[in-house]
């Protein structure tokens, strides 16, 4: 079935913040009616298949897939601060450090560290504070982008434990017997 204008419009509107209100109202439906509407449109299996095709068109125009967030993840793990350093420890200029240190750094600070007071005030040198990605996070989505689930908790359960059960042996507890 195909969508009616206000559908097409709606499903270009929704990739733009994934708010199904929001879109509804700049498609052109009723305020009053935007939630509802917007709702029942991403439930409609032509509109769901629309939406995919227009991100699967978005995301062919700025060429990102699974693989391209696979390498970036690939690079922040590889990063090494020896990139970024001299041989005497000090830090290279910015210019000179790899593009993926300059991509992915979080942030970084600088202050100008100083002696004495007043008039006889003397820099004395330059504090930097350079902060990374977090590794730990990083190495998570990794394993979770190739499946390793190193990171996935495991509960099992080897009953079944009704609620009374449950509010019988809390009341054991409190009695403490």
């Amino acid at each position: 079935m195909a969508l009616t204008d206000k559908q097409e419009m709606f499903c270009r509107e929704y990739l733009v913040d994934l708010n199904a209100t929001q879109a509804a109202i700049r498609a052109g439906y009723s305020e009053k009616t935007a939630s509802v509407i917007g709702s029942e449109n991403l439930t409609k299996p032509n509109v769901q298949d629309r939406i995919a095709e227009l991100k699967g068109e978005r995301n062919a125009k700025v060429e990102i897939d699974a693989a391209y967030v696979l390498r970036r993840l690939v690079e922040i793990d590889q990063m090494d601060v020896l990139d970024i350093m001299t041989d005497d420890m000090s830090i290279k200029p910015v210019s000179e450090w790899p593009a993926s240190w300059r991509r992915y750094l979080s942030g970084f600070d600088l202050a100008d560290m100083f002696e004495g007071r007043g008039e006889d005030r003397e820099m004395v040198g330059i504090l930097k504070k350079i902060k990374w990605p977090d590794k730990v996070k990083n190495l998570e989505l990794l394993g979770k982008h190739i499946d390793v689930q190193a990171f996935k908790e495991k509960v099992e359960h080897s009953g079944e434990i009704s609620l009374i059960d449950r509010i019988q042996e809390a009341r054991k507890r409190a009695r403490g017997e």
